[in-house]
């Protein structure tokens, strides 16, 4: 059995998880609103009752997480002065997928070592060692968790979603991974279950704890009546036992934090929207942000239909079906769906060693289109940014990003040249005569999704920046009012305060209750009442201030005309 090569393998991992780090800012709306709460943290000096209980001038989290922003908070207390605070945070949240993927290919190598998940035994002997075929099953997990196209964004953000990401695998590694060792998993276990609850997640950590406990019961059960061979990796009370522990201790501790919030929000349910027209859009959801896994996985429950009690189909099933009810049920549906990408890879792997040659070719060539075809978009926008040809493209690029300048970087070419070639290298070794290997199937998916990642982040990088960064109105902001003392603000969102008070250095104030400052910035939805509250004939409209893509994010700018 043809292991994937080590070496290779990590270049993959940090060809995709680097590109993005630097060279741009916080992005609207979910990144920019995590660092904002972060950044306070990091500044705060009121102890840890700030700590437990984070604010973003008055406001707490749409998420009621504390972990991912004390994660934050620490990188940026701990980061040299020359690390720009927003890199540190970056920089940690990396780690973190970095994490997730380490536990997802162990969790899926212990699952694969199980003698329900190995080939049949050939009569004669020859088939691959036990370990070589694990490794080969986790080689391919972790190479359709790269590919799922859901990841990309996701997954290079610094959100509570991806602390959750982490979590979620460590606990999934600490289930699977009990019957085999015990302090490693005994840690994740209680890394996870505990980390969900302070990461926003509660409700999701505790279903799927308390689903393990249940379903490795029966199997114990089960396992004790049927008596089975002294090879499989049997959980004993005590494993059960510790599963049920760390759950839980996360209930409890989600309770005394008053963490247990959960509103569902069923399709159609919200003023304005259809049932219809809501189900169709978590099913397209569904379907792109899992893709290639969730065929794969589709196949793998099929091939495995009459053993879906089996712990490499079932534990990853039900890891993949509490994220999905979460989707269904929440109003944060992609981020929750994010959580199941481990257990789809997990699901798509086990599907690996059943497919036959006409499917793998199949895939190939679907992969090398799909993604050949993407590089060369990447390619010719740039191309037209740079130069100003084709024209039409050009054109459309100064009208989604009106303002924004190019500018040249020999740095981000290099490398969009190297991920090019490796790209071509990648092809034609797929395309040639190789040994055969179960994960081969998945290496251009992976390799497809790292090209463009890479693309994006090095060609797209200054206009992306440009379209999704608040950076452009708060400098807007910034040439009238210069560095004020003060500025007062009137309805502004979390992000709008987090980028202010980031960009722009400004010490935001509430209008209501706050310092008489000489600028106020008010969100035109607070107009109407604006005169209810202050004088009108004592101030002066500016003028509105917009992001250039976006103009729902306009600001409203006042300077004070009498003291």
């Amino acid at each position: 059995m043809r292991r994937l090569p080590r070496i290779a393998l990590i270049l993959l991992c940090a060809a995709y998880l680097m590109p993005g780090l630097v060279g741009r800012g916080p992005w609207k709306s979910a990144d920019i609103i995590s660092f904002g709460y972060m950044a306070e943290l990091a500044r705060s000096t009121e102890g840890l009752a700030r700590w437990l209980d984070p604010m973003l001038l008055g406001l707490r989290p749409e998420t009621p997480a504390l972990i991912p922003y004390w994660i934050g908070a620490w990188a940026i207390k701990l980061a040299p002065a020359w690390v720009h605070p927003d890199l540190a945070v970056r920089i940690a949240f990396a780690l973190l997928l970095w994490g997730s993927f380490m536990a997802t290919w162990y969790a899926v190598y212990y699952l694969a070592r199980t003698p329900q998940a190995q080939p049949v035994a050939f009569a004669f002997g020859g088939e691959a060692r036990p370990t070589d075929y694990a490794r080969a099953i986790a080689d391919g997990a972790l190479l359709a968790l790269i590919a799922c196209l859901g990841l990309a964004q996701l997954g290079h953000e610094t959100t509570p979603a991806l602390a959750q990401l982490f979590f979620t695998s460590q606990l999934f590694y600490g289930v699977v991974a009990l019957p085999y060792h015990r302090i490693g998993p005994i840690a994740a276990l209680v890394v996870g279950a505990v980390g969900m609850t302070l990461s926003g997640g509660p409700t999701v950590g505790l279903a799927l704890g308390i689903g393990c406990v249940v379903f490795l019961s029966l199997d114990r059960r089960r396992g004790a009546k049927e008596q089975t061979s002294g090879d499989e990796p049997n959980y004993s009370a005590g494993a059960i036992a510790t599963i049920f522990g760390a759950t839980l201790l996360a209930g409890l501790l989600a309770a005394w934090l008053g963490l247990l919030q959960w509103k569902i929000e069923l399709p159609g349910t919200q003023p304005g929207t259809r049932v219809w027209s809501e189900v169709r859009g978590q099913a397209k959801l569904l379907l792109w942000f899992t893709w290639p896994a969730w065929p794969l996985a589709v196949w793998t429950l099929w091939r495995w239909r009459r053993q879906l009690t089996a712990r490499h189909v079932a534990l990853p099933l039900w890891f993949a079906l509490m994220p999905l009810a979460a989707t269904w049920t929440t109003s944060f549906s992609e981020r929750s769906l994010l959580l199941a990408l481990p257990a789809f890879a997990t699901l798509a792997a086990f599907a690996l060693p059943t497919f036959r040659r006409s499917v793998a070719a199949l895939i190939d060539w679907f992969t090398l289109l799909f993604f050949s075809v993407w590089a060369i978009v990447f390619w010719v926008i740039w191309v037209a940014m740079q130069t100003g040809f084709p024209a039409k493209t050009a054109a459309n690029v100064a009208k989604l990003a009106p303002g924004f300048v190019p500018h040249f970087s020999a740095t981000a070419l290099v490398f969009a040249i190297a991920a090019t070639l490796a790209w071509a290298w990648l092809v034609r070794w797929r395309t040639g005569r190789q040994r055969a290997a179960l994960w081969k199937t998945l290496v251009l998916p992976a390799g497809g999704a790292a090209l463009c990642w890479m693309l994006v982040m090095t060609l797209w990088l200054p206009v992306l920046d440009y379209a999704r960064s608040y950076a452009p109105q708060v400098r807007a902001i910034s040439e009238q009012v210069g560095q004020p003392s003060c500025m007062s603000e009137l309805a502004l969102g979390r992000a709008h305060i987090a980028a202010l008070r980031h960009h722009g250095q400004f010490n935001l104030q509430p209008l209501l209750g706050g310092p008489g400052c000489p600028w106020l910035i008010v969100s035109p939805e607070a107009i109407e009442r604006l005169h209810t509250l202050v004088n009108l004939e004592g101030w002066r409209l500016i003028g509105t201030l917009r992001r250039p893509t976006s103009p729902s994010d306009d600001l409203l700018l006042y300077q004070r005309t009498t003291p």
